[in-house]
């Protein structure tokens, strides 16, 4: 009764106005976070366990040096000048292996022996699940992270040559090495757990402190003076750190500075569109209370009509807060099933390009459309709540 008195003014233009650009907004903001989410692991190139933009940075190892027995390491002095630059937030030391690895794996009864290297870095470099990126000399038990050209050669290489068969990053993920470590007139036996690949990193990283245990008991025991850094920097497109490192006599290893920047600018443009999206959402929001307003000033008599008579403003305002609940959720829906049909396009191009895309699946969209239409509800609610008590107490 309340609604058919109430719905006589209601314009119909002015919330088909508030829906279409509603619509529009949705889209763009709910668009730019799914894109997001499908296209950065294309940059990240699965190295999802190395947090944040990082360079890995050493010294030029020279001739002349060479000659003289001069090491290319860091001194403590070079660390603290890094760490002083404005564009760095944190550095972290490659701390190398003091003793002798070898690992061994066999395949189809033939037995793959070969000279290894360790490395390994602060763990707050390392986003892998602790539980994975774990040491317990108890155990016996080492992970590992190999670069993924590794395996590459071996199936590409070696395992043609030999009629071997190729293995997957899943299936090696399944494989023990035997590894044994030699040091200080003693030996180890242990088995190694390969627990992630990296294009970006071209080294044999292990738990930092497994590397600090091993090199107590197999090794010289000091800490030796670091050859390359991993360098954390707040904008990989910043030049003043090419501009350093080069007036330094650094290199810079590797494209972790490309892919950092390209990162960097998909940030920067997905949060320019995130910006247009979320104007033209507020944009269509003030429509939609402007309309709601005129709404109520126009039925200002039968309010406070109805006030009179014993009606209270909640149930005066449901009516109003159920269209504008409604419209949002039919807003959330045809944003929703807008962005699937335009995922449903370019996911399939992506995918066949790059297997790691498109991952996520539709529940980055959904979560930010719940928590848009719930945010904006509450607000329409509360709003038209307002006025209406407004109208109440006036007439108190």
């Amino acid at each position: 009764m309340v609604w058919k008195l109430l719905r006589q003014h209601l314009s119909v233009s002015q919330l088909a106005g508030f829906f279409f650009a509603n619509v529009c907004g949705m889209v763009i903001v709910l668009l730019a976070v799914q894109f997001y989410r499908d296209v950065l692991p294309v940059f990240t190139q699965g190295d999802s366990f190395m947090k944040g933009d990082y360079v890995i940075v050493s010294k030029k190892v020279s001739t002349l040096g060479t000659i003289v027995g001069k090491q290319s390491a860091f001194s403590s002095g070079d660390i603290r000048d890094i760490e002083a630059q404005p564009f760095v937030k944190g550095v972290g030391r490659f701390i190398p292996s003091q003793f002798k690895v070898s690992a061994g794996m066999g395949l189809q009864g033939i037995k793959m022996s070969t000279d290894l290297f360790f490395e390994a870095v602060p763990d707050v470099y390392v986003d892998v699940k602790s539980e994975k990126w774990n040491f317990n000399p108890n155990s016996g038990e080492v992970p590992i992270i190999i670069p993924r050209n590794y395996l590459n050669l071996y199936n590409f290489g070696f395992a043609q040559s030999r009629n071997l068969p190729q293995l997957s990053e899943g299936l090696i993920g399944m494989v023990s090495l035997d590894i044994r470590i030699m040091g200080n007139g003693k030996v180890k036996q242990m088995k190694g757990r390969i627990v992630g690949f990296s294009n970006r990193l071209n080294t044999i990283l292990v738990p930092e402190t497994f590397m600090r245990w091993a090199n107590s008991h197999y090794g010289a025991g000091e800490d030796a003076k670091p050859s390359r850094l991993i360098v954390e920097v707040n904008n990989p497109a910043d030049e003043r750190i090419v501009q350093y490192f080069q007036r330094k006599g650094y290199e810079m290893e590797g494209n972790e500075l490309d892919a950092g920047k390209t990162a960097w600018f998909l940030r920067v443009i997905i949060g320019v569109v995130l910006s247009v999206g979320l104007l033209i959402s507020a944009l269509s929001f003030y429509i939609l209370i402007l309309s709601v307003y005129l709404l109520l000033q126009k039925n200002m008599r039968k309010l406070e009509t109805l006030l009179l008579i014993g009606y209270s403003p909640a149930q005066i305002a449901r009516p109003y807060q159920i269209l504008t609940i409604a419209l949002n959720l039919l807003v959330l829906l045809l944003g929703v099933g807008i962005v699937a049909c335009v995922r449903s396009w370019y996911v399939p191009v992506l995918s066949a390009l790059f297997p790691e895309a498109g991952v996520a699946g539709l529940v980055p969209a959904l979560v930010v459309g719940v928590v848009v239409f719930g945010f904006v509800s509450v607000l329409n609610v509360y709003i038209i709540r307002r006025k209406v008590n407004a109208v109440w107490f006036r007439k108190k």
